[in-house]
């Protein structure tokens, strides 16, 4: 019998997964535990193993496309076997109760459960996974967190018997265990709530009820609900693209067309019954307008001097659509979040780096790694921040964290967008050992080999962008992070010392801070114990 694969949940913040490669095609035999797809979510690119056996009937998506959470993924079952009724029953967002026949409008009104609000609840469900092909429902072997246990992404969660083996499940989840669905030795059925991961006081009460409610309800939307010539549009015609005045689309051709500015109704459709798709509006080509007649010149015009002529420049105009990788949706939604939601403000300093030039020089003639001014500058800011602890915070909505140990991100460019790796513990490491592992994230990041713990739980942010020639700039804090810290180009320029105008190299560094968490003063006081530092390299090693 066929079967729905719907797409999984592969990281804490996942919300779809985009096709990466499919290494099945329709009609290949896939059996369970081989390779099926590579799929793209926000943090990597990983491995899809198949937990069915069959033949790959269908696939809902193309390469570089995106599957939402749950969406279906593909189905696989018997060759030959029919799986369209399959099909519209798994894609449906909610089941329609009746017919669009004329008895619908006399159907007796269907009972809506009443819709529980569950916004701002800062937990999740997890539901329980199917883990083999033939697997109904999954018996708890051994729970390897309990109630009131911190949780974090990659960590072993809990052991669960299928009818085949016993498996491991990894959390894709971040927070405080609140909630299990079942005891030891007890069973789980497929989709049914095997935990809730959230912050700790997070009302899982209510998420439960909600689950439940929506599970237990009658259809949300029912037939009468739609209005009855949308159904007829959508079902019913000749073979243009309209009906009775109204046209025939598809819903995603509606949205296509509404981005591209496209009149729909000079699009033909390929369709049932004349219908327009999505492929006839990525296939549309506009024909040219016809040009527009110039009016006839005036007896006063004749009379005037000769107009001037320019020359006829040929030009075409182009463009290309990319899609967004998950990693750069990641980045625009949380910077977004962060600027839009944390009140910024900045402070600029300017720093003396002659004597760091000079100790530079001096420690890389016997480090075993070159020291960078960045690896310097990271350095610096942990002392800095061991000095100044309040900046060295992280705003948690209704709570402050202030952090007792100092974890820097530091900013890596990709050509996907960007990503933070954590140096941890930076201030009780040496510079050559800050160096190396700098050296090794970046070196990770850029072959996209960062795991979770590697990008998780900094408390303070660098970004540099001196060896592009930026002189200043300022940066988007990183949340939890409360600051960050931009810092650019060493310049070299006139200086005034003991009186006198003499060449020196300048560096400035932009402090960007959330001022619900961090004052002015605050911020400055650390930017003047970073300026000391750096003016004076042999204070860092103390």
């Amino acid at each position: 019998m066929a079967e729905i694969i719907r797409m999984p949940k592969m990281s804490d913040t996942m919300t779809e997964g985009v096709i990466a490669k499919w290494h099945k095609k329709i009609g290949d035999t896939v059996k369970s535990g081989e390779l099926m797809a590579e799929i793209e979510t926000d943090k990597a690119t990983m491995d899809y193993e198949s937990f069915n056996e069959g033949v790959v009937l269908y696939q809902g998506a193309k390469e570089g496309e995106a599957v939402k959470i749950n969406g279906i993924l593909a189905i696989v079952g018997k060759a030959g076997e029919d799986f369209q009724a399959l099909l519209s029953s798994g894609a449906a967002a909610a089941p329609v109760a009746a017919s669009t026949s004329a008895a619908t409008t006399q159907a007796a009104p269907v009972a809506v459960a009443e819709a529980i609000d569950t916004t701002g609840i800062k937990a999740e469900i997890v539901l329980m996974p199917k883990m083999s092909d033939t697997m109904t429902e999954g018996v708890i072997a051994a729970w390897h967190k309990k109630i009131g246990d911190t949780v974090k992404s990659g960590e072993l969660l809990a052991e669960i018997e299928t009818d085949k083996a016993t498996m491991e499940y990894e959390s894709y989840n971040n927070g405080t265990l609140l909630y299990i669905g079942a005891e030891a030795k007890q069973s789980v059925a497929i989709n049914g709530v095997l935990a809730i991961i959230g912050e700790k006081d997070a009302d899982w009460q209510k998420l439960l009820k909600a689950h439940q409610a929506k599970g237990t309800a009658p259809a949300k939307v029912a037939a009468a609900a739609i209005p009855a010539a949308t159904a007829v549009v959508e079902n019913t015609g000749t073979s243009t693209g309209h009906s009775n005045g109204r046209l025939k689309a598809s819903p995603l051709a509606k949205k296509l067309a509404r981005d591209k500015g496209i009149d729909l109704s000079k699009v033909q459709g390929s369709g049932e019954h004349g219908r327009v798709v999505r492929r006839d509006v990525e296939n549309y080509k506009p024909s040219a307008a016809p040009a527009t007649p110039q009016p006839a010149s005036t007896g006063a015009a004749k009379t005037s001097a000769a107009p001037v002529v320019l020359p006829t420049v040929v030009g075409k105009e182009s463009f290309e659509e990319i899609n967004l990788s998950q990693m750069r949706k990641t980045i625009a939604r949380r910077l977004s979040e962060s600027k839009f939601s944390a009140p910024h403000f900045y402070i600029t300093m300017e720093i003396n780096m002659d004597k760091a030039i000079e100790a530079r020089k001096s420690m890389n003639e016997i480090s075993p790694v070159k020291i960078s001014f960045n690896d310097m500058v990271l350095k610096a800011a942990a002392a800095a921040l061991r000095q100044n602890p309040d900046v060295n915070v992280s705003w948690l909505g209704d709570k402050m964290r202030k952090n007792h140990h100092i974890h820097i991100g530091v900013a890596v460019a990709v050509p996907e967008g960007l990503l933070v790796p954590v140096v941890r513990f930076a201030d009780n490491k040496s510079l050559s050992h800050i160096a190396a592992e700098v050296k090794d994230l970046a070196q990770r990041a850029h072959d996209k080999k960062l795991q979770p713990s590697d990008w998780e739980g900094s408390t303070f942010t660098i970004s540099n962008l001196g060896m592009f020639g930026v002189e200043e700039f300022t940066a988007i804090i990183n949340p939890p992070d409360a600051c960050i810290l931009a810092v650019g180009g060493i310049k070299e320029t006139a200086i005034v010392k003991n009186g006198q105008l003499v060449p020196g190299n300048v560096m400035k560094v932009t402090l960007s801070c959330d001022h619900r968490a961090v004052d002015g003063a605050v911020g400055a006081a650390f930017l003047k114990t970073l300026k000391s530092y750096l003016e004076d390299p042999v204070r860092i090693l103390i």
